[in-house]
């Protein structure tokens, strides 16, 4: 089932002012990064500009939405004087685009929305070591082993629900995805299947339970008839309309439309207790191209975003979780070590298959 565009997806796109425009660009959709848009038209905007240039010139290369990112790339910008030019569009796009320019890359930096993209330049022998004082910033799980990307943001993986049909939550809700499989939800699940977050969830997925476990899980939510979003943002609010009763998303998505709506939005994050890949920790972070003309500025670029100022803009801005420690995260998010407890234990390395899922959600007619 597809759900028709609703009015929060639309507003997503033509209202800056709206809870519902900090989703990620939906080119992040796209997660063949051998170029394949999965069906999804859209391209990536052309460059914006923002700076001076008495400081000089950066490129960014930016799979994160201009939207989630734009803010703290101008704040850079005006506290540097350097000239920064970015180019938004989906992860997977951008990871492909670097792969086609190779060594003829204008872009200095690539900001990913997830390791995946990141692991795929990095594969290709793109990206340059970082010097040690940056990665020491962050804890060794949410650097590349080979120090070649790091982590900037985090975010859990969870389940939206409808506080109106879900009143129980640990009674009503399954410990871990697999629950989902039963013939008593069907109907009741919003999924986001061409969304980059999603696909490196299924990812997990391949790395700890195997292709034939991911490929049944797949295919039991399938049958359970779950309603098709283009990304998470839609989710949340069709949760919150009632339309279904829970979705799979990010945590962040919800705290803005609460920010933005209140407490009495009715949908809230369920944290699953019992672990596995739909617990999974993600994180956003940057590598620095190994051809970057401006490779100073780019350091400068990755240190101001593991800076406490920038850190807490993530916290407190898109209700992310600092990579950081000592930024205090918003009131309203479990603590990190929380989540940990019961959080898959997969290397964020090892999510670099993008492509074998896009062809595994390809064959089961879940991505055209």
């Amino acid at each position: 089932m597809v759900a028709c565009q609703s009015s929060s997806s639309s507003e997503e796109e033509s209202n800056e002012n709206t809870a519902n425009e900090h989703t990620e660009n939906s080119n992040e959709a796209t997660a063949n990064v051998n170029g394949n848009s999965n069906g999804n038209s859209n391209e990536s905007s052309g460059p914006v500009v923002v700076g001076g240039g008495e400081g000089g010139r950066l490129v960014i290369y930016s799979g994160r939405s201009e939207s989630l990112v734009g803010p703290i790339i101008e704040q850079f910008a005006e506290e540097t004087g350097i000239a920064v030019e970015v180019r938004y569009g989906g992860t997977a796009e951008l990871a492909a685009t670097l792969l086609e320019e190779g060594e003829n890359s204008p872009a200095d930096i690539f900001y990913a929305q997830d390791p995946a993209g990141l692991g795929a330049v990095q594969l290709a022998g793109l990206l340059a070591p970082l010097p040690e004082e940056v990665l020491s910033k962050v804890p060794a799980r949410f650097a590349d082993d080979n120090g070649e990307w790091v982590g900037i943001s985090g975010r859990a993986r969870v389940v939206v629900y409808n506080t109106e049909a879900i009143t129980d939550p640990e009674t009503q809700l399954p410990d871990d995805l697999w629950g989902f499989t039963e013939p008593e939800w069907k109907g009741r699940i919003g999924w986001a299947p061409t969304n980059g977050s999603f696909q490196a969830m299924v990812t997990a997925m391949r790395v700890v339970w195997g292709e034939e476990k991911t490929r049944d899980w797949l295919l039991g939510i399938q049958a359970n008839d779950p309603v098709v979003y283009e990304k998470n943002t839609p989710i949340v609010a069709a949760v919150g309309a009632g339309e279904v009763e829970v979705g799979f998303v990010n945590h962040y998505y919800l705290y803005r439309f609460l920010a933005e709506e209140g407490e009495s939005f009715p949908a809230r994050n369920y944290f699953l207790p019992g672990g596995g890949p739909g617990s999974l920790i993600l994180v956003s972070g940057v590598g620095m191209l190994k051809t970057a003309e401006n490779a100073d500025n780019a350091l400068k670029f990755i240190e101001f975003l593991l800076s406490t100022p920038a850190q807490q803009y993530f916290a407190s801005e898109t209700f992310e979780y600092p990579v950081v420690d000592g930024v205090q995260i918003d009131p309203n998010l479990p603590p990190l070590a929380e989540l940990d407890a019961v959080a898959a234990d997969i290397p964020l390395t090892e999510l670099t298959d993008l492509a074998g899922t896009a062809t595994l959600l390809s064959e089961l007619g879940i991505l055209p």
